[in-house]
C-alpha cells in the first residue's frame, strides 16, 4: 500500500495537484481499477469520470507531429572519425562502469596504426564520437572508451543527455559512419551496424527522441535492437542507456561532447 500511496496521493501533493490523488467528493475522477493489488493488473480506467473504452481511445483527436527535422547533420564518412596520432601522449580514455552513469578517467594504451589512433577490441578500447545534430556546424568530438565490450561493428544513438547530439561507439570507422548515416536517414533513433551494413535500428523521428509508432511495435523494436547489439559482443545490460550518459558533462569524471573530451572534475576541455 505504501507504493500505491507514493504513486498517487503523495505524488499529487508533492506537485501541488490538489484535485487528484485520491477518490473523494470534489476530486478529479481519474481512477484506475485493479483486479488485484499484488500484481497491479489493470481491470479498467476512468478518466474525468468517463470509462476509457477502446472506441473512445481510438476516437481521440490526432495531435500533429512536431520536431521532425531535428537531425540537421550532413552525411559522414569513415574519415570523419579519424584521430591523428602525433608525437605527444595519447588522450585519456573514458572508463565505462557497467550499470552506472559515473565514468573514470583512464590512462589506457591506445593502439596506433598508420599514424592514427584506432579502436582495438583486444584491449576493449573502442572509438567514441559525438556529432552535433541541431545545426550543420560540423562539430565532432572524438575519443576512446574502455569497457563497452563490442567485438565488431558500431552502435549510434540520437538520445544523449542533455544536448541529445548523436553519439556513436565502434570497433572501426567504416561501421561508425554506416550507423550514423542511418540515423540521419531515420531522423533520429538507434542504429547498429556491422560489416558495413545496418543490422538493427529503431526510428525516433520526433525530435530524435520519440517514436510515433504504437508502443507494442516500439517494444518489439527495442528487443530486436538489444539482441543485435549483444550479438556484436557487448556484455552491458543496457548499452544504449549507458551510451546516453557519456555526453553529459556534469557527472564525473571524463565525458565527451561535440566539442571534445571534458574533464568534469576541472570543468575543462581536455
Amino acid at each position: 500500500l505504501d507504493a500505491y500511496r507514493a504513486a498517487t496521493w503523495s505524488a499529487a501533493r508533492h506537485f501541488g495537484l490538489v484535485d487528484r490523488g485520491l477518490v473523494a467528493p470534489g476530486q478529479r475522477a481519474d481512477i484506475v481499477l485493479l483486479e488485484e493489488l499484488a500484481t497491479c493488473k489493470v481491470h479498467s480506467v476512468i478518466c474525468r469520470g468517463a470509462p476509457v473504452t477502446p472506441d473512445r481511445f481510438r476516437a481521440r483527436p490526432d495531435v500533429p507531429l512536431v520536431g521532425l527535422d531535428s537531425v540537421k547533420l550532413k552525411p559522414v564518412t569513415a574519415a570523419t572519425f579519424h584521430v591523428p596520432a602525433g608525437a605527444g601522449a595519447a588522450p585519456p580514455v573514458i572508463g565505462i562502469r557497467p550499470g552506472q552513469i559515473l565514468t573514470d578517467r583512464l590512462s589506457a594504451e591506445i593502439t596506433r596504426r598508420d599514424g592514427a589512433f584506432v579502436a582495438d577490441t583486444a584491449t576493449d578500447v573502442l572509438k567514441v564520437a559525438v556529432l552535433g545534430r541541431h545545426n550543420d556546424h560540423g562539430n565532432v568530438g572524438r575519443g576512446f572508451a574502455k569497457g563497452f565490450g563490442l567485438q565488431r561493428g558500431a552502435i549510434a544513438s540520437s538520445v544523449g543527455h542533455d544536448s541529445h547530439n548523436i553519439c556513436v561507439i565502434g570497433c572501426n570507422d567504416a561501421d561508425m559512419a554506416v550507423a550514423v548515416n542511418r540515423l540521419i536517414e531515420l531522423r533520429g533513433g538507434f542504429a547498429a551496424a556491422a560489416d558495413s551494413k545496418v543490422v538493427a535500428e529503431l526510428a525516433l523521428p520526433i525530435a530524435g527522441l520519440m517514436s510515433d509508432r504504437p508502443f507494442e511495435e516500439v517494444e518489439q523494436g527495442l528487443r530486436r535492437l538489444r539482441d543485435a547489439v549483444r550479438g556484436l559482443g557487448t556484455p552491458l545490460h543496457e548499452p544504449f542507456l549507458q551510451m546516453a550518459f557519456l555526453a553529459l558533462p556534469v557527472i564525473p569524471h571524463l565525458r565527451i561532447t561535440d566539442r571534445g573530451l571534458v574533464d568534469v572534475d576541472r570543468f575543462e576541455l581536455v
